[in-house]
């Protein structure tokens, strides 16, 4: 019987570099890696994964040249858009998570309206992580617990993350060969399962998908514990 495969994480990483070797602006590589995401949610969906979370805007990003920054979050704005509208009609959820009171408030309005929009669609949820950092997640979710003086255990702290309804992601993508989680999903993705890809996240594509799947697939998930029935 097939490992079940939830939710598929990704760290697109690689947009920058790619433009380069295109001889284009960096600022083309954002361009182009907006649209693969609606490809990657696509090639998702039509393998039955109903949660994919994508790291879109990382906590970290602000210290890139603002002309970059300027330029991702404007793009942010016409690419939700245009996803909203596209998504939608094929039964899209569409959600946000990280500190959105900290984005411009045009960028903050969109992703408000567009997970209002959306949040009967039952097909597969796209989670974006916008202005996200995974210590900043666990910080806020620490404050909320002494807020409200709630009990500190393993189980309830969960209830305290942004999305505390998503399951941890079974298998988290990262493109580009680099190997790290770069402060992305620090507590969900504590027993999630590892692909690296040295494609950059422009060049990735549905075989490549399912190489990571069929990676995932012949791992085994031990949880801590010990390997089969021994």
């Amino acid at each position: 019987m097939d490992k079940p495969l939830t939710h598929i994480a990704f760290i697109m990483d690689g947009n920058g570099r790619w433009a380069q070797k295109q001889g284009k602006p960096r600022t083309y590589g954002h361009y182009v890696g907006a649209y693969k995401i609606e490809e990657v949610v696509r090639w998702c969906a039509a393998r039955g994964v109903k949660y994919t979370t994508f790291y879109a805007f990382s906590t970290e990003n602000w210290k890139r040249p603002p002309k970059e920054v300027e330029f991702i979050l404007g793009l942010l704005v016409e690419k939700i858009g245009e996803f909203y509208e596209r998504m939608s009609k094929e039964n899209v959820r569409l959600r946000f998570i990280g500190r959105l009171d900290g984005l411009p408030d045009i960028v903050r309005e969109k992703c408000i309206e567009y997970e209002e929009k959306t949040k009967d669609n039952t097909k597969i949820q796209v989670i974006m992580a916008l202005n996200y950092g995974g210590r900043t997640e666990i910080v806020d979710a620490v404050k909320k617990i002494f807020e409200e003086k709630a009990e500190i255990s393993e189980e309830n702290f969960k209830n305290y993350l942004y999305a505390p309804d998503v399951p941890d992601p079974d298998l988290v993508v990262r493109t580009s060969g680099e190997m790290r989680i770069s402060n992305f999903l620090i507590w969900q993705i504590a027993y999630s399962e590892l692909y690296f890809s040295n494609l950059l996240w422009p060049e990735f594509s549905e075989e490549e998908l399912d190489r990571a799947i069929e990676s995932y697939r012949k791992r085994e998930r031990r949880f801590g514990g010990i390997r089969g029935n021994g």
